[in-house]
């Protein structure tokens, strides 16, 4: 996975930040941001996770460290 989509969630979620510190916001929309938040922060998660996660023995198989696996 490209860093585009994780940069994309991160300015996502320093934009509704900056909203929700403001103050600005009638009760009910700031429940409804935070709720977009926990949303976004666990898309961002399943994404970094995606990129960390090892390898399967398939995936090393079809990138040519089959010798890794000896």
């Amino acid at each position: 996975m490209s860093p585009e989509p994780l940069e994309e969630l991160t300015e996502r979620l320093e934009r509704a930040a900056t909203r929700l510190r403001d103050g600005e916001l009638e009760p009910e929309a700031a429940a409804v941001l935070v709720e977009e938040c926990a949303r976004l922060a666990t898309e961002a998660g399943a994404a970094l996770e995606r990129r960390l996660r090892p390898a399967t023995g398939e995936e090393l198989l079809a990138g040519g460290a089959q010798e890794s696996l000896l």
